[in-house]
């Protein structure tokens, strides 16, 4: 009696399928994509060599693949997490439903990353036209996003980037170096016998290598003086140094900006930039949130990194409600004293209510980091009892922003949803962990901004895909493959 479940003989003949069709069940996602690809258009998406030339003239050496099967591998490889152009290249070679796709052509490693360098602008279109699919399928019935954004590593290392700070520590390490060398060769050559020059020898090697580094080190110096940002990266000239969570820790990246729908935590809109925090990005990405919803007014949820007082004015000018907490960034609070949220404001007035029952009157107007401040003081502070608890200065100054009452409606929108940042979290964060997961928490495979932002295109489209897939069934994004061309 056999014990274990035991294989067909390797030399057994069999009867396979005809056909690569039978291979395929009805509800493999391959068709889907099949489907999607073939419903585009992809000359005026932007991709290169959609349609043969029309010149005339005779054509000579091998035609090219058509940008629709190309297309259809790296759909494929980002929704099964095969990104490497080498490993598509293999897939093409062994996988059934990969030959499915592309009827058998097997492109090699380079045309296939060639085609992803070559075609962003066509990929990124196609993304697009994935979020337009997902509106009028009407799956974005709230008009409510959560936006974030995340560190990425790039392909440059942390020891090829350079800021003025880190050429100043390198040089003074490798001339600490060069002195303990000279050290050593001084006392080799007092001491060693004459037969054991090969350490002399070796000593004078590093002390020449560590010199031609110092001469490397001023030219990086020179060259840095003429970038704005102070900042250049060996590998990858688009990538920058950016701080993470972590106390002390940081990485050289990108910071892919996202905002995700509240419902079905869809990706609507997406931007990666190499600036290292997210002060400037709640309006962009606002924006282009609204406009791939088709929505006329949209909430927008974020956290703390977001606030800046300009972003979130031209937020309310545009329709566009943000909900984000406030900072803690006085010193107020933590030495004890009277926080300005202490003091109200009398709108009817234009005057302040200090917590010891004075009036704070306006004094005089002032600019300071672009942003026009009214100050307010009351002439009682000298001899009010209470002013050891609310300032060390003879006089408490209150200073508020000529549109402060747009910073106050979102903290009043704040106060009326408490649980607005759960909901923020729950909504984009896991998303940026499914892409890091898919990644295999390594660095992006491409170099410079554009090539990056086309690879998380990729991994955006594939993500939309196998959410709809989950939202709708089979059937109902197969009938709605047939939407995309309309």
């Amino acid at each position: 009696m056999r014990r274990f479940i035991e294989g067909e003989d390797r030399k057994q003949a069999t009867l396979l399928p005809e056909c690569l069709d039978d291979f395929i069940v009805e509800d493999n996602p391959a068709t889907i994509i099949d489907a999607f690809v073939e419903e585009l258009d992809l000359e005026s998406l932007g991709f290169e060599g959609a349609n043969p030339s029309t010149t005339g003239r005779p054509s000579y050496g091998r035609p090219s693949y058509h940008p629709a099967v190309l297309l259809k591998i790296y759909i494929y490889g980002y929704l099964n997490r095969v990104q490497s152009s080498r490993r598509l290249e293999r897939e093409c070679q062994r996988n059934i439903e990969l030959m499915w796709l592309t009827g058998r052509l097997a492109p090699d490693f380079k045309t296939i990353a060639d085609f992803r360098r070559d075609n962003g602008t066509g990929i990124r279109n196609v993304c697009r036209r994935f979020v337009v699919l997902c509106r009028d399928l009407k799956l974005f019935s709230q008009a409510l996003v959560a936006i974030d954004g995340s560190k990425f590593k790039a392909v440059n290392t942390r020891d090829r980037n350079f800021t003025a700070g880190k050429v100043d520590k390198r040089q003074q390490q490798i001339e600490e170096r060069i002195q303990r060398y000279l050290s050593a060769l001084e006392t080799a050559d007092r001491t060693q016998p004459a037969e054991m020059g090969l350490k002399t020898t070796r000593l004078r090697e590093k002390i020449a290598q560590l010199r031609q580094q110092m001469h490397s080190l001023d030219q990086i110096k020179e060259e840095l003086k003429t970038l704005p940002d102070g900042q250049i990266s060996m590998t990858d000239p688009d990538a920058r140094s950016m701080a993470t969570s972590g106390k002390g820790s940081g990485m050289v990246g990108y910071n892919v900006q996202m905002a995700v729908d509240a419902k079905h935590h869809l990706v609507v809109a997406h931007e990666v930039t190499n600036i290292g925090n997210d002060r400037a990005q709640l309006n962009s990405m606002a924006r282009a949130a609204r406009d791939a919803m088709g929505k006329t007014r949209l909430k927008a949820i974020a956290d703390r990194g977001y606030f800046s007082a300009q972003e979130i004015k031209a937020c309310a000018d545009t329709g566009i409600a943000a909900i984000l907490p406030k900072p803690t960034t006085s010193s107020a609070k933590a030495g004890g004293r009277f926080d300005r949220a202490d003091f109200i404001y009398i709108a009817r007035d234009d005057e302040y209510l200090c917590p010891a029952g004075e009036r704070a009157i306006y004094r005089f107007t002032r600019e300071e980091h672009g942003l026009q401040l009214r100050r307010y003081w009351s002439s009682a502070c000298p001899q009010c009892t209470m002013r050891s608890q609310c300032t060390p200065s003879p006089y408490r100054r209150i200073s508020r922003w000529e549109h402060e009452e747009v910073l106050e409606a979102v903290q009043r929108r704040l106060d009326k949803t408490p649980d607005a940042m759960t909901v923020r979290r729950r909504t984009v964060e896991h998303v940026f962990g499914t892409f890091k997961h898919w990644m295999g928490y390594t660095h992006f495979l491409t170099r410079t901004l554009p090539n990056v932002g086309t690879e998380i295109s990729l991994h955006v489209l594939a993500y939309n895909l196998k959410r709809v897939l989950r939202i709708l069934g089979f059937s109902k994004t197969m009938k709605a493959m047939r939407l995309v061309g309309a």
